[in-house]
């Protein structure tokens, strides 16, 4: 048996204004610029990010690498795709040991306005203000493409990644609810 549950997402907006700069990331990160043949890293980082949060629960194609590989295909080939608001961020472990650990894309959702798709950070990289980074850069990348607003939608539930937002500039500017069928038991 199944029954519909409702999600609360909100919808957050800011202004691009002047002194937006590429970030600078801890010791043994890197940010990586987009480009087509990093598509799987994307994929790595975003399963590691987000196969055990909340929005796996409601974007099923977060659950599974394949999942989130056909997403990074389907955003990567949009029309409004902004490869200058695209990154992923990479911890370099040692000489031949390279982890992706965090993801961002970027579309033009408007003539103005750059719309934010799946920030994610793997949860071993947490807590060291690469959520932040990756925000900042694909802000930049929304400026250099001559938009003036950014845009994104976050799982009202998921409260560390609300207060990012809101620290980032951000503000609410619509509630939405997301349904989503969940399978029960009766025994």
């Amino acid at each position: 048996m199944s029954k519909l549950t409702y999600h609360k997402r909100f919808q957050m907006e800011r202004r691009l204004g002047p002194g937006l700069r590429l970030p600078t990331l801890p010791t043994g990160y890197r940010l990586v610029a987009w480009s087509p043949e990093r598509l799987l890293d994307h994929t790595e980082a975003k399963h590691l990010s987000f196969a055990e949060e909340i929005d796996s629960q409601l974007f099923e194609c977060l659950r599974s690498a394949e999942g989130c590989e056909r997403l990074m295909r389907e955003i990567s080939g949009k029309n409004g795709f902004l490869p200058a608001a695209t990154w992923l961020i990479e911890y370099v472990a040692g000489p031949h040991k390279i982890e992706p650990c965090g993801t961002i894309q970027g579309i033009k959702a408007s003539p103005r306005m750059g719309g934010i798709q799946n920030v994610g950070v793997a949860p071993l990289h947490r807590g060291r203000g690469l959520g932040s980074a990756l925000v900042a850069a694909a802000l930049v990348g929304f400026q250099q493409a001559g938009l003036t607003r950014a845009c994104l939608e976050v799982t009202a539930a998921n409260e560390p990644a609300v207060r990012l937002y809101q620290q980032l500039g951000f503000r609410r500017t619509k509630t939405l609810y997301k349904a989503v069928e969940v399978a029960y038991s009766l025994g």
